[in-house]
């Protein structure tokens, strides 16, 4: 049974602490959260994979790997992740739990430290960042966006929000653009990675057995002299579509791709949420669901066929891919399965199936340290965490009534489809 305190180190700064017995290893991650900005998203990309290559202690990446290598072969990750109308970066350590150590030293208390010396204590260069590690950073970045052009599944999904939310900030990648990439200076970096550690709010999250306090300890000291100005995090959230948009792109693809985008009328912190989550699952996020057994394996329309929903946006995505000549097939068979929903053509298994599907799932995320911080990290907009317990009672309380107002609640906004030219 997971133990789960949250403690608040300074202002815009909570350190949430999960204590399990069953691993013996333990993970510590720094979420940043910042709005999402055409102007900053770029910058604060390329923050986190340069701060991830080395630090003042460590300054270079052969120094920073022969320190974890030390540490019982430790690791240091970075990822950036969109939030809703947020851009979460987050810098991430793991290592041996300290109850396995063999001369009994603090792995925690190491890790916090190399955390913080990342964060707080950059490798630098005349008062900026190391230009040669900005490039190597640089490079990677715009490669990722090379490879998200050639993996057209990434792509259609991703042209669709861009069309969706043309005007609202959730349409801003999380990485920003490749012009605002290229712009990027050391110095320019320099200024936002202080303006990051004045204005971000921070979410320290510690998943162990070992008691958090030494961790808890470096995090306070290092957030004692930083002069703090937290943000506020929102997210925009459009309950009703207008008129539905269709948007044709035409490219080189051996298999057409149709996106669909809908707005789902409820979005946190709305209570309605578990069931917009339910009926999501049953039109497209199981082995179970309508779309995978009816319009995939029945009529044969598609490769794949899935439906997923963001709760802070409060959008479902359908996504599939499809020969060419049946796009307009499988859009109408899509929208039918919605209309069936709406008008309560939901049998008792699929419901009860369905449940169970997701509960499972939930219980299965909780078999690994990584599992279960990503579980918590999940909600950290949620205004409070929930064990899986809690969502599974949630999921199991809703009711046929309720999944079926939540299909009513659906209004597409956009269709996109990539086909062959």
């Amino acid at each position: 049974m997971n133990n789960t305190v949250r403690e608040r180190l300074a202002d815009g700064v909570m350190f949430s602490a999960v204590r399990d017995s069953r691993f013996k290893t333990m993970k510590l991650s720094a979420n940043l959260i910042v709005p999402l900005s055409a102007e900053t998203a770029a910058a604060n990309a390329l923050i986190g994979g340069v701060l991830s290559r080395s630090c003042k202690a460590y300054p270079d990446f052969t120094a920073l790997s022969r320190k974890l290598s030390s540490l019982y072969g430790a690791e240091l990750n970075m990822a950036v992740r969109k939030a809703g109308d947020n851009q979460v970066l987050t810098l991430s350590a793991s290592g041996l739990d300290d109850r396995y150590t063999l001369e009994g030293e603090s792995v925690a208390k190491e890790l916090s430290q190399l955390l913080c010396g990342v964060i707080f204590e950059p490798n630098l260069k005349d008062g900026a960042f190391v230009p040669e590690e900005v490039e190597q950073e640089r490079r990677q970045l715009l490669d990722l966006i090379d490879s998200e052009f050639n993996e057209k599944r990434i792509y259609a999904n991703a042209q669709l929000v861009k069309h969706m939310c043309a005007n609202e900030v959730f349409g801003i990648k999380r990485y920003g653009t490749a012009e605002k990439i290229k712009e990027a200076t050391p110095q320019s970096l320099y200024a936002a990675w202080q303006a990051l550690l004045r204005t971000a709010v921070f979410e320290i999250m510690y998943i162990g057995d070992s008691a958090p306090d030494k961790a808890t300890e470096v995090f306070r000291s290092a957030f004692a002299h930083i002069d703090r100005a937290p943000v506020s995090t929102q997210t925009e959230v459009i309950r009703a579509a207008g008129e539905p948009k269709h948007i044709t792109e035409e490219l080189n693809v051996a298999q057409a791709k149709l996106v669909m985008g809908l707005r789902a009328g409820t979005a946190l912190p709305d209570k309605e949420i578990y069931a917009t989550m339910l009926m999501c699952a049953i039109l497209g996020g199981t082995a179970n669901s309508k779309l995978f057994c009816n319009v995939r394996e029945k009529q044969s329309l598609c490769y794949y066929c899935g439906a997923r929903y963001d709760k802070m946006k409060g959008i479902v995505f359908i996504d599939s891919g499809v020969e060419g000549e049946n796009v307009e097939k499988l859009e109408a068979g899509v929208l039918r399965e919605i209309e069936d929903m709406k008008n309560g053509v939901i049998t008792d298994f699929e419901i009860e199936a369905t449940k169970m599907a997701m509960i499972n799932a939930y219980h299965t995320s909780n078999d690994t340290v990584s599992g279960i911080e990503s579980w918590y990290a999940a909600q950290l907009f949620d205004g409070s965490f929930k064990t899986i317990e809690e969502m599974a009672a949630a999921i199991n309380g809703v009711t046929r009534e309720e999944i079926v107002a939540a299909a009513n609640r659906l209004t597409l906004d956009t269709v996109y489809v990539l086909k062959n030219r």
